[in-house]
């Protein structure tokens, strides 16, 4: 009986964990500044091509994937990913805001990532200041974190 207990709360906090340390990704800017300003957080957006970048998959799978990354994102940014996919269909009104995006950024090649901040204006509309932008940086998670604080 008491190994039934124990293993029934050791998978209790191992879930508990595991989704603690899941992210968020945003694919709506507006909802994701909402955020942003609540949370007192930055953004970072991630302009990729999810379904066909080589360095866009190998920037997921070695850095956002880790548990380092995924610890560092939830306590320091909010996640936007504005994705330009070959194959995947994609809302129209996505689209046409990661294109608008991609062109305030003037953002050639992926993977991209900018570091901003959102504010309200006097006007009512969501300005971003530039923080910083960078890419793929080999090193894994820990070299990739240092580079994002040295923007933050």
């Amino acid at each position: 009986m008491k190994k039934t207990i124990y293993i029934f709360l050791i998978s209790i906090f191992t879930t508990a964990f595991v989704s603690a340390q899941e992210l968020t990704w945003h694919t709506d800017m507006g909802k994701a500044s909402e955020f942003a300003m609540q949370e007192k957080k930055p953004l970072l957006m991630f302009f990729t091509g999810s379904d066909w970048c080589g360095w866009c998959i190998r920037l997921q799978k070695e850095v956002f994937q880790t548990k380092e990354f995924k610890k560092w994102a939830n306590e320091n940014v909010i996640l936007v990913e504005l994705d330009f996919p070959k194959r995947t269909p994609q809302d129209d009104t996505i689209r046409a805001q990661n294109r608008q995006l991609q062109n305030m950024f003037k953002v050639r090649g992926y993977p991209t990532i900018w570091f901003v901040n959102p504010e309200v204006n006097s006007e009512k509309q969501i300005n971003l200041t530039s923080l910083g932008s960078t890419g793929y940086v080999a090193g894994g998670p820990t070299k990739w974190i240092g580079k994002a604080m040295s923007m933050l």
